[in-house]
């Protein structure tokens, strides 16, 4: 049985923000099935994991207001338009870590929520990082504290429970 790819018959944004797009789309499925489904269209992000030396990895103590907590998590951030991934990845360091990367390579990429999302999550190793004479400044909306850990002791720290953030469990597998 050869599947077909579904198909958009008709769209509507319900909300179109800074950061997402919700749509209601009206599809047809590959089974030829007729539904009503809401997306969340968000553009792709990169995850860093920023690594000063080969066993230490620098998190993020972040405010999330959507759980209300604190949590540490890998430095991530959106594309500013025109931008490239890697560009994006290098700007992000130095906002969120106040750290320069020589090197930025790509690790992986993943849909974190591919059922009613379609962003991409695009992981990067940075190494080869330098302190910024003047630290870059965080976005309006980021309350956010960078701090070293070993990498051991990051691992630790997710297998505690003291890691909820998915990406970062994610990225610490990578490396």
């Amino acid at each position: 049985m050869r599947e077909l790819p579904g198909a958009t018959l008709d769209s509507r944004t319900l909300h179109a923000g800074r950061v997402f797009t919700i749509v209601s789309e009206r599809v047809r499925l590959p089974n030829g099935r007729e539904t009503t489904l809401e997306v969340v269209r968000h553009g792709p992000s990169v995850i860093l994991i920023p690594l000063p030396d080969p066993d230490h990895v620098v998190l993020v103590r972040q405010y999330r207001h959507a759980i209300r907590q604190w949590i540490w998590e890998l430095p991530a951030g959106t594309l500013e338009p025109g931008e490239d991934m890697e560009t994006a990845a290098r700007r992000e360091c130095e906002e969120e870590v106040g750290l320069h990367p020589e090197r930025v390579e790509q690790v992986g990429a993943f849909y974190p929520t591919p059922g009613y999302c379609d962003e991409s999550m695009v992981f990067y190793r940075l190494t080869g990082l330098t302190a910024l004479e003047t630290p870059a400044a965080p976005d309006d909306d980021e309350v956010l504290e960078p701090r070293t850990f070993g990498l051991d002791e990051a691992r630790r720290l997710v297998a505690g429970g003291g890691v909820t953030d998915m990406k970062t469990v994610l990225g610490l597998r990578l490396v």
